[in-house]
């Protein structure tokens, strides 16, 4: 019975480490990444639609 707590007390501490990033800083990470993505989709979008509009009105002539 000593060896089979010994061993469980073992694989416990094995997978309890807290090493490494935990959920919430997962979780900043993609709510970073999506602000700076819409930030960068507006921008984008807003140019985009300027360029169509300019080649929309060159062709009608």
């Amino acid at each position: 019975m000593l060896q089979y707590e010994f061993l469980s007390a073992w694989l416990q501490s094995k997978t309890d480490s807290e090493r490494g990033a935990s959920l919430v800083e997962y979780a900043l990470l993609v709510a970073l990444i999506a602000v700076v993505c819409i930030a960068a989709i507006t921008l984008l979008g807003r140019e985009a639609a300027t360029n169509f509009s300019e080649v929309a009105s060159s062709i009608k002539g």
